[in-house]
């Protein structure tokens, strides 16, 4: 894996757990009562996106190197991802469908 795989599968990464993380606990300006003029009640009423910034780049690195672990060392191929033998021609290397 090249140093930009690496940083584009930490991003895509980030991005998928921020979107996860922003919801959890969250107050809306209708749950607190104190609703913004020209603002929808569904609103946050503290949306603590630096806290929420910081537990998303925790999980985030904790689930990339795993998924780089196995990117680089193996433990998945496209081959073993590959049911239908579409991605490569089994009787050049040498496969039997048997």
């Amino acid at each position: 894996m090249t140093i930009t795989a690496a940083i584009v599968l930490f991003a895509v990464i980030w991005f998928m757990t921020f979107l996860i993380v922003l919801p959890i606990r969250l107050k809306t300006q209708g749950d607190m009562g104190e609703i913004v003029p020209g603002t929808h009640a569904g609103a946050p009423h503290d949306p603590q996106l630096k806290k929420r910034a910081k537990i998303t780049t925790l999980i985030a690195f904790v689930l990339w190197a795993g998924i780089s672990y196995v990117i680089l060392y193996g433990g998945i191929s496209v081959r073993d991802l590959d049911y239908w033998g579409l991605s490569y021609d089994r009787e050049i290397y040498g496969e039997t469908s048997e």
